[in-house]
């Protein structure tokens, strides 16, 4: 979602404040500008589309200032325009940039503008600028105007304000969404994600919900929404520069799919021996909390909701305990009947989606179990809200369209399968298989990806496509969603994923000769089934594209482009099945001419609800 960087230090900020909004691109945005003071004036850019059309503004009418803050936005309240793009200013004396939503900003607004104050935008975030600039007139000083007006906002919110009444300081707020300090050497930066400041330093504090800060170059103050001061830990960042950076690769997600094996290496570390996995890789009192589970519930968005597909899959076959999968945004608003033996079990890439972090906080109001999260980014608010933690080590993801952080979190669920299944009566031998399994995933991996050439070339075949139907069965229905929902992000064709079985209830009716359908074919016991189901497809000269472990599959079908995979052991085979389907969405969004890094209307880390 939208993205903060601030500065207060003794060199030039522009610069700092430019690159950090370049490395906050991958979470989406429509806008982005700065605002810095110079002598007793503020003076602000802002510009509609990439960063570069902030760059070539200022090219025009440079910027130069030792304090600065600057923002990418994704619209939520008001349309994607220069009007609406932070910083916003109240009286050319207080600038704000936010990432949130204020859920009161309408009676905030009536009621400043029955007190004189005129908006420029459609944004809720001006009204916190004029809510400050309110409070000043009142007599209070710049942190206590901050202060009474983060009193009066209701919702989530990370903001960053500057003024020229007090032009040495940087004042900022968290609730609810993710803001970090940065620390230098007789400077101080902010920012709403680690990747902004890593060409700057990998000293970082991590603020808490409630927390105030005031920045200056030699000094740091953090206090409580009572004005208390507070102490927080900093932490060394391993976030490493180029760890950011494309390299030889066209896009991010080009990388971060072939940065899978290595992916799946680094999370496998320290926690397999011996032939089985590790439950204190879970937290040093796994033991103690799984000991107490009879059920399972599953809480995800998006890409992660369909990793949690797969797990029922596993847990109910091999854990024999009971699973629930649940979308986030539907589960937190459906009163669900508590159940304190269900291990709660949180899937997020960023550890800040809004609705995610909100179910877990409604399964603690409700009574639920313990709660484990399965994340990428460690210090994030999902991280510190969970009992138990176990890190996918998938490193940056920087493209918008999830690849390696899918397949480590399958990888996380299979492990978490293994723990509570050998509780439940798994056999060593069963366990060694499936861990030898696991095992093999990596080269598994780089052979699956070694089908590139060819389907880069089968991917021409999309070029005047605009819908597509996937399909699969059992545990590979999820994948079929996943990869659906992988060409609709990155290439804007409109596709769904069904079970197979389900075609002639419905989707049938779609399929014709424009109407390419995609089918993960593994050799399992419903292979056959699945044959017939397509089958139903190539009468009514549907073209099928199929992902299968042989060339037998093309018997009996006449508009059939059969892609095998090689044999796959069945256990793994979901994540196996995911990297063609990543690359086929990759290449037809190639063929399409769309970004692939940063799709329109879509962002990385979905913070506002």
């Amino acid at each position: 979602m939208c993205g903060i960087i601030g500065a207060v230090a003794v060199r030039d900020v522009v610069p700092i404040l430019i690159e950090g909004l370049k490395r906050l691109e991958y979470r989406g945005y429509d806008s982005s500008g700065l605002a810095t003071i110079n002598g007793e004036q503020l003076e602000r850019k802002r510009a509609v589309g990439k960063i570069s059309k902030l760059e070539a503004k200022l090219k025009k009418k440079s910027l130069s200032s030792k304090i600065g803050i600057a923002h990418t936005r994704w619209a939520t309240h008001g349309k994607a325009n220069q009007a609406n793009a932070h910083p916003h200013f109240s009286k050319d004396n207080i600038a704000v940039v936010h990432n949130g939503i204020i859920e009161n900003h309408s009676k905030l607004r009536e009621t400043l503008e029955k007190a004189g104050y005129e908006f420029s935008s459609d944004t809720d975030t001006e009204v916190i600028a004029h809510q400050i600039h309110y409070h000043l007139k009142q007599g209070k000083n710049l942190y206590a105007a901050f202060l009474a007006s983060l009193a009066m906002i209701e919702g989530t919110y990370a903001i960053a304000m500057i003024s020229p009444l007090m032009p040495d300081s940087l004042f900022a707020a968290r609730r609810g969404s993710p803001l970090i300090v940065g620390i230098g050497v007789g400077e101080y930066f902010l920012a709403s994600d680690a990747a902004a400041l890593i060409s700057v330093t990998q000293r970082v504090i991590y603020l808490e919900d409630g927390d105030i800060v005031e920045l200056q170059r030699d000094n740091m103050t953090i206090t409580d929404m009572a004005g208390n001061p507070v102490e927080r830990i900093e932490h060394i960042s391993k976030l490493q520069a180029d760890a950011v950076e494309r390299g030889e690769y066209r896009h991010y997600m080009q990388k971060e799919i072939f940065e899978q094996p290595q992916a799946i290496i680094d999370t496998l570390e320290g926690r397999i021996h011996n032939g089985r996995v590790l439950e204190a890789a879970f937290g040093p009192n796994a033991g103690e909390l799984f000991s107490k589970i009879e059920a399972v519930q599953i809480i995800a968005c998006g890409t992660s909701y369909h990793a949690g597909m797969v797990a029922r899959y596993w847990i109910e076959s091999l854990a024999k305990l009971p699973c629930t999968v649940e979308i986030a945004s539907e589960f937190r608003y459906r009163k669900p009947l508590p159940n304190p033996k269900a291990l709660v079990v949180t899937l997020s890439q960023s550890g800040e989606t809004a609705d995610t972090l909100a179910a877990l906080a409604e399964t603690k109001r409700l009574g639920f179990g313990p709660s484990l999260a399965i994340c990428n980014v460690p210090e994030s608010s999902l991280v510190r809200a969970s009992d138990l933690v176990l890190m996918t080590h998938a490193g940056p993801e920087i493209g918008v369209a999830s690849t390696k952080a899918f397949t480590t979190q399958l990888l996380s669920l299979l492990m978490l399968t293994v723990v509570l299944a050998r509780r439940r009566g798994m056999t060593a031998e069963t366990e060694n298989q499936i861990v030898t399994a696991i095992q093999s995933l990596p080269r598994q991996i780089e052979k699956m990806l070694t089908l590139n050439d060819s389907i880069e070339k089968l991917a021409e075949q999309f070029a005047d496509k605009h819908n597509a139907l996937f399909l699969g069965r059992g545990i590979h229905y999820p994948i079929a969603m996943e990869g659906a929902l992988k060409l609709k992000e990155i290439s804007y064709i409109h596709a769904e994923a069904y079970p197979a079985g389900e075609l002639k209830h419905g989707p049938l009716a779609l399929v014709d000769d424009k109407m390419p359908v995609i089918a993960v074919a593994p050799n399992d016991d419903l292979q056959e089934k699945l044959k017939s189901n397509l089958q139903e497809v190539n009468a009514r000269g549907g073209q099928l594209f199929v992902f299968a472990n042989h060339s037998s599959m093309k018997q009996g079908f006449d508009y059939i482009n059969v892609i095998e995979t090689g044999e796959v052991d069945e256990i793994i085979s979901p994540i196996i099945y995911t990297i063609p389907l990543q690359l086929l969405s990759y290449h037809v969004a190639l063929i399409k001419g769309t970004d692939v890094d940063q799709p329109r209307n879509l962002a990385k880390a979905v913070t506002v609800e």
